[in-house]
């Protein structure tokens, strides 16, 4: 059998985007806006389902280059239009379990914009991932998004 651990982790992230609020929430609360950011921006295969409403479920699932699946299941605990969500989700890879978080994203106007802040409070599982690795993959997300909404007209 092989080693088991919990390493547990806070990280917060902002950004600030020249979006409205309510902008920036219907991209999270879009199945086909939030497919347009959400993920790896190379995939081989995937499929996403989004369940937008307290007690839905958004389910992500993507074949990596090296043939890994990735699972993402969640389960959306609390919504406020165009102010905050709150998550909580699991990762698999393949077989394996490779973390457990809460996540709250905020959405505070600023000036003609939208300031972001996303909080995750996790516990990576058995050294399959990491607290770091994460943190440098969701700013990625944030990116792709910032990427997304500067592309369309306000």
């Amino acid at each position: 059998m092989s080693e088991r651990s919990a390493v547990h982790s806070t990280f917060a992230i902002e950004r600030i985007y020249e979006a409205t609020p309510a902008r920036v929430f219907s991209a999270w609360a879009e199945p086909e806006a939030k497919a347009s950011w959400f993920g790896p921006k190379v995939l081989t295969g995937s499929d996403h389902k989004l369940d937008f409403r307290v007690g839905g479920e958004e389910h992500l699932r993507v074949t990596a280059s090296d043939g890994a699946i990735y699972l993402f299941d969640s389960r959306y605990e609390d919504i406020v239009a165009q102010q905050r969500i709150v998550y909580s989700y699991d990762m698999h890879r393949n077989e394996d379990r490779i973390s457990v978080s809460l996540a709250t994203v905020v959405l505070e106007p600023h000036g003609s914009g939208t300031k972001l802040t996303f909080t995750e409070q996790g516990v990576f599982l058995d050294g399959h991932d990491t607290p770091a690795a994460r943190e440098h993959g969701t700013g990625e997300l944030l990116d792709s998004l910032g990427e997304k909404l500067s592309e369309e007209p306000s």
